[in-house]
């Protein structure tokens, strides 16, 4: 999806809809969920980079060590902000994502 002709509600509406299908996220948004992708948005921060971060994090998250503790639930969109950023900083090859999907789908998880 191209940001350049996407308005910045859709925009939004994109990010908010990426993070609540996420596991371990609430359902619903909050308001400042919005304003934080509203952010993203002047940022230019593109969407492609929101999706590789939230299914980075998702990967992280669900093949840590059976041993390690037990992380909480996910409850704002600003979970996803340091991902974001060393997505933004490292850029993710469209082939490593589908590493990751491959890896998420072995274990039952969608993003």
């Amino acid at each position: 999806m191209n940001q350049e002709w996407m308005s910045q509600q859709a925009y939004v509406e994109r990010v908010l809809q990426l993070y609540r299908q996420a596991p371990e996220t609430p359902s619903r948004f909050s308001r400042l969920d919005r304003r934080l992708a509203e952010e993203f948005y002047e940022r230019q921060i593109k969407i492609e980079e929101v999706e590789a971060a939230i299914l980075l994090a998702t990967v992280r998250r669900s093949l840590r060590s059976p041993e390690a503790p037990k992380l909480s639930a996910i409850r704002s969109l600003h979970y996803f902000v340091p991902v974001i950023e060393e997505v933004r900083s490292n850029p993710l090859s469209e082939s490593y994502l589908e590493y990751l999907r491959r890896k998420l789908a072995a274990i039952g998880v969608t993003v």
